[in-house]
């Protein structure tokens, strides 16, 4: 046993390193040059030039020392001559190459020297090491004839699984099965894969994730080791015009740009702050990682079912090593094209008219069923009935750019320094056309609203109006047209050096930007007046509509319009990183950790307005411009309708160009944070176990600055805290397979930005009152944490694994009302506004106001859930059918505040994997979650329907060089649903949208 001072720290338990490289890298020929030196650092090292994956348990290698490897050879002859003379052999565990000892009996093949010239003339050997020992009787996983790599899908799930066994902390990974190829074309789809998470979809695609059931928001992203930015639009239902916040929008990214994903569930003491629901980090491909010349395209085509539209998408890598591979280069670029189409009805909430402050026109309709009373003095008023029922049509074109370079200098073993630069591009183009009844306010018709009930059909439960008929309903057709870019752009300086054989400084350098706009120009072209009735008794999300002998399509029944929106939305948000560390590690295993990191993060948002005109819209309308609109949507249809003609209105000068700033409306966030940090690992033998601990504490510091424009006046205000937040993971390794885990942390995620900006406050002189302001003395929501779980790794690539986590929020926000003094920032903006008068004895040096604003409470959210995974490769079947596995997983989460929050999520992928074909199936569903409490229009909530998603994929290997694949996104055509709640037990249906099936077909060429 060690000392006391040991049993707190930790370290890892195998000296181990992974090598991304493509599967065939075993048969490959390789440049060497690996010292004689300890097995502890040269079965690393040569697994890094090798391109392989070797787990080396520092139990087995400890004391031993391993040749030197010097030239041009083949993998397999220069494994033979790094372990000859040793009693050490590679066999295959599980999908990893793992070095063993030989068992007691055997003989140890001895290898003499290869010269370089002869390796390269040699044919490739048909085994590597592991093989041939196997062949001769040593024990080991993998039966005579056994291949020690395994390719494609199965490959990629079990590196994952090796790097989740090694971690001290609690992870997942996601590795690509090659370069520049994870298995999902959008990287929120490939996150949604693993246990706990769960992905929000926007156009049918992948947007934000939500970890552990906490919101976007709580979630850190990190790019080549720096945090990062990534903001695009979105729908008025998405709550946002441009994201602002802190939630990070995956889908601007190519998934071609990234060849491994990991996702930190549990703190240790290095990584960076803000995540309370975990850390997810991306990585991009480097050239050392693979040395030698690599070159990769590939190409697909996308048919969407219900576009009928056929999308590009292309993507290439390259890469070399130069100077016996000591610089490397590597430039990668994927561009793709996407038609989106999203389609269907919608209630934009359901309401009634006495929750609304009004009541229906007193015309006598004819009513069949009984309405139940709620108070109103005429119980119809309490029936629920559609706010503005109307068919929905949202057309995307997407422009996807992605540009990579990574630059690498390793003059030698002690010394590398990597430059990476990523450019990603996001343009969309979204045309949407909306054709809304107006049942949105009650009572007589006139002045584009109101209208004369005929008939009413009352639901069964009394509650809702299942279907009506109304005359004297005026159509409110809506048409927008917004355009919008987001423009992300990363560089990152990083290096490493070992000082001496026990001590490493590593340092980074990075800058990151996202700039995200979005213009709007919406108009609503108004109607005469007209019958209208829709009876949802066929179908409870779509009904059936109908107009008499009123034509939506005649352009002359239009006979007003008004410009509701003409405006710019931007937010820019920049990040400057710089982080230096210093490793201290000896022979024992103890090692420890210290550094220091700075962030400096500015949000910046912005608005302008253009001219809004009202007109007559008839000599610019023109038919619905898409011909297949709705066909057979439910089995009922959608009804087509005029639409405004942006192009002729463009062309009139009827609207004048250009924005107005709105310097009231824009902001700026600032915080730079500087923070410290001491992480101790270390192993420890506990009666046959060995258990790797790590134990650390993390200080930072946050200096807050929130400014605007009020009244004409700049107003800043700053603000700094300070937190400390200590660390402990210990993973204890019962067998080579069981693998148990204990985690406790404190963690911390800051305010969202709009509780932190001052823009725009309402100050009531006469009442002293202030609304409508965010509050800069927000500290952060922390949280104390606690994980456990247990992991078996069992058969070829096999894992059954649960995990308990329980995350106790103990400070959180809350809004209240605060009588307090008004900031003295605040102060020449209140003296300088035209409203203010002494005279109203409120001056802010003087006297309190009374605020409403979010402030800190104690105890808060409280989330905790179980995770359970199963992954097992088929490989006991006979014949072909040892090819199938399967990879699945269940996550339960409850919490307090369940918003964003689904109680039971699972993902189940089959797949059949072979060199030369392969297939997988992959499901993923979530149960429907919380958007808002309370909902908009009286509803007592919002939700989402939890969607069940299926995604198909297959590859064909025609040569080594040259695959064929087939990939299927939604190829059910799951719908979105949002609804609303009423009273709080209805389930009145928002939207009811779908956006066809995805299937790509393409070829991968490899040189």
């Amino acid at each position: 046993m060690r000392t006391m001072n040991h049993i707190l720290l930790t370290s890892v338990a195998a000296v181990a390193v992974l090598a991304v490289a493509p599967a065939e890298a075993a048969a490959q020929i390789r440049r060497f040059d690996v010292p004689a030196q300890s097995a502890q650092t040269g079965i690393p090292q040569f697994a890094r030039q090798a391109g392989i994956q070797i787990l080396a348990p520092k139990a087995i290698v400890d004391g031993l020392k391993v040749n030197r490897v010097k030239g041009t050879m083949h993998v397999a002859v220069a494994l033979r001559q790094l372990l000859a003379g040793t009693d050490l052999i590679a066999v295959d565990v599980g999908g990893a190459m793992v070095v063993k000892r030989r068992p007691a009996g055997t003989q140890a093949a001895v290898t003499p020297a290869v010269t370089a010239s002869a390796a390269v003339g040699a044919d490739a050997p048909a085994a590597l090491p592991a093989q041939q020992d196997a062949a001769t009787g040593a024990a080991d996983d993998t039966g005579p004839g056994e291949e020690i790599v395994v390719t494609g899908f199965r490959q990629s799930l079990q590196s994952a699984q090796e790097n989740k066994r090694r971690a001290v902390n609690t992870i997942e990974s996601i590795m690509a099965e090659d370069i520049a190829k994870l298995p999902d074309l959008n990287i929120a789809e490939s996150i949604q894969r693993l246990p706990g998470v769960a992905i929000s979809r926007e156009g049918g695609e992948g947007r934000n994730i939500t970890l552990r059931g906490f919101a976007p928001d709580f979630t850190r992203t990190t790019l080549n080791g720096m945090e990062v930015p990534a903001s695009s639009d979105g729908l008025d239902s998405g709550g946002f015009t441009v994201n602002a916040g802190r939630a990070f929008d995956f889908h601007i990214f190519a998934s071609e740009l990234f060849n491994r994903i990991d996702i930190q569930k549990t703190q240790t003491a290095s990584i960076e702050e803000g995540g309370i629901a975990g850390t997810v980090d991306l990585y991009t491909s480097k050239p050392l990682d693979n040395p030698g010349f690599n070159a990769f395209v590939s190409g697909q085509g996308g048919y969407n079912s219900l576009t009928r539209k056929v999308d590009p998408r292309v993507a290439a890598v390259v890469s070399n090593t130069f100077a016996d591979d000591t610089i490397g280069i590597l430039l990668s670029a994927a561009y793709s094209q996407r038609t989106v189409y999203q389609e269907g009805y919608s209630s934009v909430l359901w309401i009634s008219p006495y929750v609304n402050g009004d009541s229906w026109a007193d015309t006598n309709p004819t009513v069949t069923g009984t309405p139940r009373a709620c108070g109103a003095a005429d119980p119809l008023d309490c029936l629920w009935a559609p706010r503005l029922p109307r068919a929905d049509f949202f057309g995307n074109d997407q422009k996807r750019l992605g540009l990579t370079a990574s630059l690498q200098f390793k003059p030698t073993e002690k010394l590398l320094v990597t430059f990476d630069a990523l450019y990603s591009r996001l343009d969309n183009d979204r045309y949407s056309y909306n054709s809304m009844e107006w049942l949105l306010t009650h009572g007589p018709a006139g002045g584009f609203v109101g209208q004369t009930p005929v008939a009413f059909t009352i639901a069964p439960d009394g509650r809702q109006l299942i279907a009506a008929q109304f005359n004297d309903v005026t159509s409110w057709y809506e048409s927008r047209h917004q355009q919008s870019t987001s423009e992300f752009k990363q560089f990152v300086l990083s290096s490493s050096y070992e000082l001496s054989d026990r001590v490493k400084i590593e340092g980074l350098l990075g800058k990151a930007s996202d700039d995200a706009d979005r213009t709007e120009l919406r108009f609503y072209a108004r109607s005469v007046p007209h019958a209208f009735s829709y009876d949802y008794r066929t179908n409870p999300y779509v009904p059936v509509v109908s107009f008499g002998s009123y034509d939506p399509n005649v352009f002359t029944n239009y006979v007003d319009a008004l410009t509701a929106a003409n405006r710019i939305n931007t937010v820019l948000k920049e990040n400057y990183t710089g982080k230096l560390g210093l490793t201290y590690a000896d022979d024992s295993g103890f090692s420890a950790k210290t550094g220091f990191a700075y962030n400096n993060r500015k949000v910046r948002y912005g608005e302008g307005a253009g001219a809004n005109v009202n007109f007559n819209p008839s000599t610019y309308m023109r038919a619905f411009p898409y011909p297949n609109f709705g066909q057979g949507f439910e089995g009922i249809g959608l009804n087509p309708f005029a639409v405004i003609d942006f192009d002729k209105i463009a062309s009139s000068g009827l609207i004048p160009g250009g924005y107005t700033t709105n310097v009231g409306a824009g902001w700026e966030v600032g915080e730079e944070t500087l923070a410290g940090y001491v992480e101790l690992n270390g192993t420890f033998d506990l009666g046959g176990m060995q258990l790797r601990a790590n134990t650390g504490l993390r200080y930072v510091k946050t200096n807050l600055s929130s400014q605007a424009t009020i009244a004409g006046q700049p107003v800043e205000v700053t603000r700094s805290y300070e937190n400390y937040l200590p660390s402990m993971n210990l993973a204890l390794d019962i067998t080579d397979k069981l693998v148990a885990r204990f985690a406790y942390s404190r963690s911390m995620t800051r305010p969202g930005l709009s509780t932190l900006n001052i823009a725009g406050p309402v100050f009531g002189y006469t009442t002293r009152t202030v609304g409508n302001l965010g509050n800069p003395d927000l500290k952060p929501y922390q949280s104390n944490d606690i994980d456990a779980g247990l992991e078996w790794y069992f058969g070829k690539g096999g894992l059954l694994a649960v995990n308990f986590f329980n995350k106790d929020i103990t400070t959180s926000l809350t809004t209240r009302v605060v009588t307090q003094m008004v900031d003295p920032a605040f102060w020449p903006a209140i003296y300088a506004d035209p409203q203010y008068d002494r005279s109203y004895n409120a001056d802010p040096a003087l006297v309190p106001y009374t605020f409403t604003i979010p402030v800190n409470a104690d105890g808060g959210n409280s989330v905790k859930g179980i995770e359970l995974t199963y992954n097992q490769p088929f490989t006991f079947l006979p014949g072909a059918l040892r090819n199938l596995g399967v990879a699945s997983n269940y996550t339960y989460v409850s919490a307090r505040d369940s918003t964003g929050l689904s109680r039971n999520s699972y993902n189940l992928t089959v797949y059949y994997d072979s060199k030369k074909f392969g297939a997988r199936i992959s499901a993923n569903k979530r149960d429907d979650y919380l958007l808002s409490q309370p909902g908009s229009s009286g509803n007592a909530q919002e939700r989402k329907y939890g969607p069940t998603h299926v995604d198909f994929s297959a590859f064909y290997n025609v040569t080594p060089q040259l695959t064929l694949t087939v990939e299927g996104i939604n190829i059910t055509d799951e719908v979105e649903r949002i609804y609303g709640t009423g009273d709080g037990t209805q389930d009145l249906t928002r939207e009811y949208t779908h956006t066809g099936a995805q299937w790509f077909v393409g070829a991968r060429l490899r040189f």
